[in-house]
């Protein structure tokens, strides 16, 4: 389907002037701004992981459909005026014609050299012209938020309470109870003070994620004033001559002119479509989104390098246009938040119900029977109490803040989450497969032995034996290593030693462009010879070739190559020994080259070999140097019988705290796998040192199948292409015989069956050897299959796949920049052991909110509940007022539970199990027996009881004579008391019980600081454990009692009194019995592990 797009008169835009002919626009392009306000690549990944695990059920369907409804209604105006504003820039953007010019037009145009790039004067004046190389941010529609935070979460709970409220003031109050006014009037101060709240978390949340972007900066590497050099991508002018390569991120809209013959670009975060554009240098269409030599901003490079002039910045390019008309997408929910949201709905169904109740008994019962002892007002202010008071408001930004707080202490950790479900999903991780070099090595590649046929030497024995002379084999061997490379010095590093050189390519590149510059200065070999063409590396071929001849012309062009050996040498027929003689590749030299292969690569070495081809007497490239498509076709006819020159053996070591990383892992049980692309030997080498492997037995392919033959014996052939309805099988394994070790090779993985892969998921500790980025991906696929939480680190674009499939993608820092735009999470100092940091903090997120909630539900819903059952059932004079539930809920309970989000993961939290989102929840029945059968129980009972011992000692009422008492209260009289001094008793203890419930709720406080540790093993004075925001609660909870108790306007209005002082005391006996009895509970769960309270422990 094709949009036919008018003849317009000529206009002109930041590009320059435009010509406008008919165009043809196709329609991929036409979604594009729907495609990004709607959602981005990374946010529609975690929203597909958030929808493919919550529920199905009816109630997560009620749950979803309204809100989506009103989302989907809301946006329909927004997205049609999208369209038109979309057609608009469509054509603006199809009418520019810089592809249309030639290479020197363009650079003439520009005013820029492809070898010299600008001057530092002509970017002085661009930038001041242009501006920064940044998008501008959307409007801020204040009107709209504030909308949203007065009327999202539990506000229209809230609006509700307050219109049934001020509905019982007037006209239902006859007369008008001015307390219920108060009582409005509170409600929408707790409302805006709710909205206000929210307001300052989405602040404080937008710039803790703004400060986490800012410290993922775009470099790219720039030719100016006739050097290469590296810059911040921000700093980019029009006219920049910008270099790209694999796993590069395009920072600008640049108009190609070089491009390796296997350049491609990923356009998918545009487009929708997956499969990368190949790069040319000359035009492919008229239209300039469907050309092909124009490399737009914010794509990737996904293999090739090549060079391009900047031709737009900022909002000039094609992203910039398309973001103006963008709206920004809310935060999606997390997984934890739409787990919140479904208990606190259940909750507040449960209080409608409790509360439907106690209106029916009223109207039905207490109305006949005692008709002056709760009026149609006074019903429905109890009511709408209990449905308020029952529902803890606040949790929501209790929530948002724990991530954020979580966000920002890993970010001091050097880890950066881009999206918020990311820290509450790390504490579900399982299985982390981890790539080696950058990962679990220091990616440090130094190149440590050279071989030939006849002999190996360390590098250092090579310099010294040969760097002086005139040894034809090394100087074979310096030729290919300095010449077939992709990586270049930096300029402003030259004078520095060699090994503090920086260097602009990648690690295995880095340590040959090094080893030859050990040699001697790889600046002679590049001045003697002239590159004609080039294929660079790539994770398919494992190989790089470059065709150069000498620039005195003096002889044919010489083809090098460099990759692994297994792959090389079915095209090689000769090999060199260290004298520079050639040697037919015969059965015995092969076998003398295995044998140095596998003696490097079980030490740990990665072997490459480097080959190259003379061409005497004819020369295929005779007249063809200058044209890249017949270069191709006969490098790839004369890509064989080539002459190996040399192995090399590059050593990578591990990091130093790789192996108790390891054990840390697995002690909380969670595998680490290795996947790379190395040997299988090279690989377990390694992995060995990082304690990966420990096993001396180590199973392999043909264990696997014959594992499978015995579980499953004729059943394969049906599983073929099935996907399995399998559970993870490691005790199996590890039953039939103790192996639990495995090295598999990525060609072993090719046609396993259903089977086999549920026993390879099961395995304690694999090695995946020599695999490609498909089978990185059909890994991390396979293992998700079974159940198993996976994250992924990687710093390649061979690893985007993986990273992207994984539940969490690891990229590391100093890793590509398709790495990181696929990853969740980035390790800033690219160290391995920052994951579990992450993964302790993404299970302390959990760990907290379980506290939290524990914390505010016994005394901010059973105890309030439970005042009012026994007034409206039983006749009890209310022990706690309607206001006080509201100040407990909203104010008294605050601090204390912000204090428990600051809690230190207890020692214990990495010995546990891995939590199973499907299975394991925030709340079960388990959590609310802890809640409400022990914590709620007992603070509802103590409170009745201080309840109860005021109104005798003050009043002289038994609690015999309070039950049942209904309408005696309110007519005067009872006890020999008149109306006036009834009231003030009860005024008096109802403050009582508001009081008791805040001192008891300390002991709550440092009671479920722990699960099953001791509280004094948790020490919140000092220690790593120490939490004196705790302490803070207990003086802020008291001032508020006074506030609201001792203050005379507060009384007036609200209905409070003085408390006496002796009733301060009385509840901490109280408080410390619970939090004794949570210790018992703890030492018996603690002592008798598989005793019944352990079984039902929250």
């Amino acid at each position: 389907m094709e949009i036919q797009i008018a003849d317009e008169p000529d206009t002109s835009n930041a590009y320059g002037p435009i010509s406008r002919v008919e165009r043809k626009l196709t329609v991929e392009y036409r979604t594009l701004s729907i495609q990004l306000s709607r959602q981005g690549p990374h946010q529609s990944r975690q929203q597909s992981r958030i929808s493919g695990r919550s529920g199905t059920g009816w109630w997560d369907r009620l749950c979803r459909v309204l809100p989506l409804r009103k989302a989907y209604d809301q946006h329909q105006a927004e997205y049609a005026d999208q369209e038109a504003q979309l057609e608009a820039t469509a054509e603006e953007l199809s009418s520019l014609k810089f592809h249309l010019d030639s290479v020197d037009e363009t650079l003439t145009k520009f005013g820029t050299s492809s070898i010299q790039g600008l001057e530092d004067e002509a970017i002085k004046r661009r930038r001041e012209r242009d501006g920064p190389n940044v998008l501008s941010s959307p409007p801020n529609r204040v009107l709209r938020k504030i909308f949203q935070w007065l009327f999202s979460g539990f506000c229209p709970l809230l609006w509700f309470a307050a219109v049934f409220v001020w509905i019982s003031w007037k006209p239902l109050g006859d007369p008008a109870n001015p307390q219920y006014l108060a009582l409005g009037v509170a409600i929408l101060l707790v409302i805006v003070l709710q909205a206000s709240f929210s307001a300052w978390q989405e602040w404080t949340t937008s710039r803790v994620m703004a400060s986490i972007t800012g410290m993922l900066p775009t470099e790219t590497v720039v030719t100016r004033n006739g050097a290469m050099s590296t810059i911040m991508a921000t700093d980019l002018v029009q006219g920049d001559v910008v270099h790209v390569r694999g796993g590069d991120k395009i920072p600008a809209d640049l108009r190609l002119i070089e491009a390796s013959r296997d350049l491609r670009f990923d356009r998918s975060m545009l487009t929708g479509e997956s499969d990368a554009v190949v790069a040319t240098v000359n035009y492919t269409d008229e239209n300039y989104l469907e050309t092909r030599n124009i490399a737009v901003m914010g794509t990737h490079v996904t293999q090739g390098s090549g060079v391009g002039v900047v031709i737009g910045t900022g909002d000039s390019t094609v992203m910039g246009r398309i973001a103006k008309m963008t709206t920004s997408k809310g935060t999606e929910k997390t997984l934890l938040q739409i787990e919140i949201t479904r208990f606190v709905v259940i909750v507040a169904c449960l209080s409608l119900v409790a509360g439907t109740i106690l209106l029916i008994m009223w109207a039905a019962w207490l109305r006949k029977s005692y008709p002056t002892f709760l009026l149609l007002s006074d019903a429905l202010v109890n009511t709408t109490g209990v449905i308020v008071a029952f529902v803890p408001e606040g949790l929501p930004i209790c929530l948002t803040l724990t991530l954020t707080l979580i966000a920002k202490r890993m970010q001091r950790q050097n880890v950066l989450v881009k999206n918020l479900t990311t820290v509450e999903t790390l504490g579900s991780v399982n299985v982390i497969c981890s790539d080696k070099t950058g990962t679990l090595t220091q990616n440090l590649m130094t190149v440590v032995h050279a071989g030939f046929l006849d002999m190996a030497v360390t590098t250092d024995e090579l310099k010294t034996r040969y760097g002086s002379g005139q040894n034809t084999a090394v100087q074979r061997l310096y030729d290919t290593a300095a010449l077939c490379n992709g990586s270049t010095f930096d300029s402003q590093t030259m004078g520095l030693p060699i090994a503090d050189r920086r260097v602009n390519g990648d690690a295995t590149d880095t340590a040959i462009l090094r080893f030859a510059e050990h040699l001697r200065p790889v600046s002679q070999a590049q001045s003697d010879y002239r590159k004609l063409f080039e294929i660079p590396f790539n994770s398919k071929n494992k190989w790089m070739l470059s065709l150069q001849e000498q620039v005195d012309g003096s002889s044919a062009p010489v083809l090098l190559i460099k990759g692994a050996p297994d792959v090389l040498l079915p095209r090689c027929s000769f090999i060199q020994d260290s004298k520079g003689d050639i040697h037919a590749l015969d059965k015995n030299s092969l076998e003398q080259l295995l044998v140095l292969q596998r003696q490097w690569s079980g030490e740990g070495q990665r072997v490459l070999m480097l080959c190259r081809r003379e061409f005497h007497g004819t020369n295929p490239f005779a007249g063809r140097e200058d044209d890249p498509a017949e270069l191709e076709v006969i490098v790839a006819a004369h890509n064989t019988d080539l002459c190996i020159v040399g192995l090399v053996g590059i050593v990578d070591p591990p990091r130093k705290e790789i192996p108790s990383v390891v054990d840390i892992c697995r002690r909380a049980g969670i595998r680490v796998f290795m996947v790379t692309g190395d040997f299988a030997l090279t690989a377990a080498a390694i992995a060995r040192q990082c304690h990966i492997i420990t096993n001396d037995g180590v199973d392999s392919i043909v264990d696997i199948r014959a594992k499978a033959l015995e579980h499953a014996p004729g059943a394969l052939a049906d599983t073929r292409g099935e996907k399995p309805a399998l559970k993870n099988s490691a005790s199996q394994v590890q039953s039939n015989d103790g192996v639990t070790s495995l090295v598999l090779s990525g060609s072993e993985l090719v046609g396993l069956q259903a089977e086999h892969w549920n026993i390879i998921c099961g395995y304690s500790e694999i090695v995946f050897a020599r695999t490609t980025p498909e089978q990185k991906l059909l890994i991390v696929q396979e293992l998700r299959a079974r159940e198993n939480y996976v994250a992924v680190t990687g710093d390649g674009v061979n690893d985007s796949p993986a990273l992207k499939a994984a539940h969490i993608g690891v990229a590391m820092g100093g890793g590509s920049e398709v790495a990181k735009e696929a990853a969740d999470m980035v390790l800033l100092d690219n160290n391995f052991s920052s994951i579990v940091v992450a993964i302790e903090n993404g299970r302390l997120v959990f760990e907290n909110l379980k506290k939290v909630l524990l914390y505010l539900m016994p005394a901010g819903s059973f105890a309030e509940f439970v005042p009012m059952l026994l007034n409206m059932s039983l006749g009890v004079p209310l022990p706690l007022s309607v206001i006080f539930m509201i100040i407990i809920c909203m104010l008294t309970d605050v601090w204390a539970s912000i204090s428990l989000m600051y809690e230190s993961p207890e020692s214990d939290i990495m010995l546990r199990a891995p939590r199973n989102p499907k299975k394991e929840h925030l709340v079960n029945l388990k959590f609310f027996g802890q809640a409400y059968g022990f914590i709620g129980l007992m603070e509802a009972l103590f409170a009745h009881i201080i309840f109860f011992v005021y109104m005798y000692w003050h009043g002289g009422f038994t609690p015999s004579e309070l039950f049942l008492a209904f309408d005696k209260w309110t007519l005067g009289g009872f006890g020999g008391k008149d109306q006036a001094t009834l009231n003030a008793l009860l005024s008096t203890g109802q403050s009582v019980y508001f009081l008791s419930l805040v001192i008891i709720q300390w002991g709550n406080m440092f009671a479920t600081r722990t699960r099953r540790l001791s509280v004094f093993q948790q020490n919140p004075l000092w220690g790593p454990t120490r939490n004196l925001r705790l302490l803070f609660a207990i003086p802020f909870t008291l001032g508020v009692v006074f506030l609201f108790c001792y203050i005379g306007w507060f009384n007036r209005i609200f209905g409070t009194a003085n408390i006496p002082v002796a009733f301060f005391f009385i509840p901490i006996p109280f408080a410390i019995i619970i939090v004794v009895l949570d210790e018992i509970r703890k030492l018996v769960v603690r002592t008798y592990p598989n005793g019944l309270l352990a079984r039902i422990a929250w």
